[in-house]
């Protein structure tokens, strides 16, 4: 077990789960929310009461959001993260100080 990881309580269709995390308290408190409300929305949804179906229908919409992030990520030919990085050389070119009487 690592030894940094920490209990933390979520709350999940009214039910309390531990979980043993490394993450940030706050962050699995936002993943259990997160879960909470695309299981919430299945319910909405879908015919059913069955507990494990509403969690495998918010699964599939999970994974559904996901596969089409990372779909939309490829079709711009570019990483997020790279776009990220390029737009911050921008920012810092845009912000550096310029002899006098260059630039606007």
């Amino acid at each position: 077990m690592n030894p940094s990881a920490r209990v933390v309580s979520v709350e999940i269709l009214g039910q309390h789960y531990s979980i043993r995390s490394t993450l940030s308290e706050a962050y699995v408190a936002h993943l259990a929310a997160y879960v909470d409300q695309k299981i919430r929305s299945a319910a909405d949804m879908a015919p059913t009461t069955d507990t494990v179906r509403l969690v495998v229908l918010a699964a599939l919409n999970i994974a559904d959001e996901r596969f089409h992030a990372q779909a939309d990520e490829q079709a711009d030919g570019e990483p997020v993260v790279d776009r990220l990085v390029r737009l911050e050389r921008l920012v810092e070119e845009a912000l550096a100080p310029r002899p006098n009487g260059a630039g606007a």
